[in-house]
């Protein structure tokens, strides 16, 4: 009778055991097989410009006098699409120049270490090799701590800084452990494919048509948990404790639009109030959405940063 109990126990055990190499085996063939699929459904936008070795993708658009140069927030799969909206409001009053970094978009991969050095440096590369030299730059979310090395590296260039919801040095909570070696299990098991596919729309009842919906969709999964931007996840903390050192210069023109209701971080605000206290033209403005401002409030980003550039024309 316990011989009887046995066998069948281990019967049930060797069908769950293959039941689970199956399931495994499916969904990481799914994975290769959708990944070779998807490359072919990529539609390429901007140009590719050789920096260090590689390229980096840059969408230029509008021909006003002055350029508003565009950098993501972290992990922003598709930089060119997910800033959309703000493109289409820019342009018709700028040049407006969206910057895909290395691990981004249609730009390629690289080895090298994603120090904010790099980034900063390779970013410069590419807006030199496209005869930009005067120019605002404006970011998202981390951008804001990249963004803070750069005017500091090319003064000259920068004539204004606009954060969008932009990140700051002294920010509680980003010295965070990340599961790096489980993201790269994710994505060469598959398993980061059916996390996504079960996972809610981010852009679900946002302003972009559906054709550019999908090409984000298609370019998340190509760039998520890919060597680049998890080599840039394991800077986060040091790049931001770098950064502690940097102040923006008193005569740079600084404009920050604020989420007005950020629960997730102590003291929102009067952190990005303290950025621009010693600013000869500083100003913080609140607008009522998520951390992706840029989706919802591109008119109003828009709008005050004309006006505040107006301002200081007529300053001086």
């Amino acid at each position: 009778m316990i011989k009887k109990v046995r066998n069948i126990l281990l019967k049930i055990i060797g069908a769950i055991v293959i039941a689970i190499v199956l399931f495994l085996g499916i969904v990481y063939i799914t994975n290769v097989i959708s990944s070779n699929s998807e490359a072919k459904r990529i539609e390429s936008y901007g140009q590719l410009v050789p920096v260090d070795g590689n390229n980096m993708n840059v969408l230029i658009q509008g021909k006003g006098e002055e350029t508003v140069v565009l950098l993501p927030g972290y992990g922003t799969a598709a930089p060119a699409l997910d800033f959309k909206p703000l493109i289409e409001e820019l342009s018709p009053f700028y040049k407006v120049v969206m910057v895909e970094p290395f691990g981004y978009g249609l730009s390629d991969g690289t080895e090298k270490e994603r120090s904010t050095a790099n980034i900063v440096s390779e970013i410069h590369e590419a807006l030199q090799s496209l005869s930009i030299d005067r120019y605002i730059l404006m970011g998202h979310s981390i951008a804001g701590i990249y963004g803070l090395d750069y005017v500091n590296k090319y003064e000259n260039e920068v004539s204004a800084f606009v954060g969008i919801d932009s990140s700051v040095p002294t920010q509680g909570g980003m010295d965070v452990k990340f599961p790096i070696k489980t993201f790269k299990l994710l994505k060469k098991s598959g398993f980061g494919r059916l996390m996504f596919k079960f996972g809610e729309n981010p852009y679900a009842g946002l302003p972009y048509d559906n054709e550019t919906k999908e090409q984000i969709r298609l370019l998340s999964l190509k760039n998520m948990y890919e060597s680049t931007t998890l080599n840039e996840m394991e800077h986060i903390y040091p790049n931001f404790v770098a950064a502690r050192n940097l102040k923006f210069q008193k005569n740079l023109p600084l404009l920050f639009f604020i989420q007005s209701n950020n629960t997730g971080v102590k003291d929102w605000i009067p952190l990005h109030e303290e950025q621009v206290k010693d600013s000869v033209h500083g100003k913080v403005i609140t607008l009522d959405g998520d951390h992706y401002l840029h989706h919802t409030k591109s008119k109003e980003i828009v709008k005050d940063l004309r006006e505040f550039m107006n301002e200081i024309k007529e300053v001086h």
